[in-house]
């Protein structure tokens, strides 16, 4: 299992949108991040379908789809129109009565399932999934606003989730994500780190994700375990 860093373009220059993807694709990233929001779910609104399907068409990047909607199983189709085998799309454990159907969706159309879990939602909400899945994700700040503060506590939950997963299983964090904190998460059992301010505020994006690369490989609980 590798480390990744997915790039969260929610930060990105929206009016650049184009270019700042060809950038951090150059510069070696793993995963491109799109967060979409309904205004329901979280107080926010993003990107639709139309936008994921473009994304899709000017990338060779995986894309790394985060769905923070309400009823992910009415509209898993349309964020999928255009993806491949290697694209993920995740949706949140909060926002179904019926997890197991989604991700049945999901993979129906032939791509990578995620759950993803809030800060505070117990990890045993997510236990009896984990065997089903391809990836999760542990939200490290509330959903919704992209520059807030690393939730550290969410850590302790985090080694749990670890500890309880498949070996195999990709765990993501999303939420203030940095050098200074990726660390903790690397620690704690993450693999993959969605980044958003410390890419797309840096004028190198090559050496941004670099480094959070080498801060994750130097504190990885993977390479410590081994």
């Amino acid at each position: 299992m590798q480390i990744k860093i997915s790039a969260s373009i929610l930060a990105a220059d929206p009016t650049q949108l184009g270019n700042e993807i060809k950038r951090v694709e150059q510069a070696g990233v793993d995963l491109i991040h799109i967060d979409v929001m309904d205004g329901h779910f979280v107080p926010n609104l993003t990107m639709g379908p139309f936008i994921v399907e473009r994304i899709k068409e000017i990338t060779k990047v995986p894309l790394d789809i985060h769905l923070m909607i309400e009823n992910p199983d009415k509209y898993v189709e349309s964020f999928t129109q255009k993806t491949t085998k290697d694209d993920i799309l995740t949706f949140h454990i909060e926002a179904t009565e019926d997890p197991l159907n989604v991700i049945n969706l999901i993979k129906d159309r032939g791509i990578k399932a995620g759950v993803a879990i809030n800060p505070d939602t117990h990890e045993k909400t997510v236990e009896k999934l984990l065997e089903s899945i391809d990836i999760l994700l542990v939200m490290t700040v509330y959903p919704g606003f992209s520059g807030q503060a690393f939730k550290k506590y969410v850590c302790d939950k985090l080694k749990k989730l670890r500890e309880m997963a498949p070996e195999n299983l990709d765990i993501e964090v999303d939420g203030g994500i940095k050098p200074e904190t990726i660390p903790d998460a690397a620690s704690a059992g993450a693999n993959v780190f969605a980044a958003a301010t410390s890419i797309f505020a840096k004028d190198d994006y090559k050496e941004a994700i670099e480094e959070l690369r080498r801060k994750a490989q130097e504190n990885s609980y993977l390479f410590m375990k081994s």
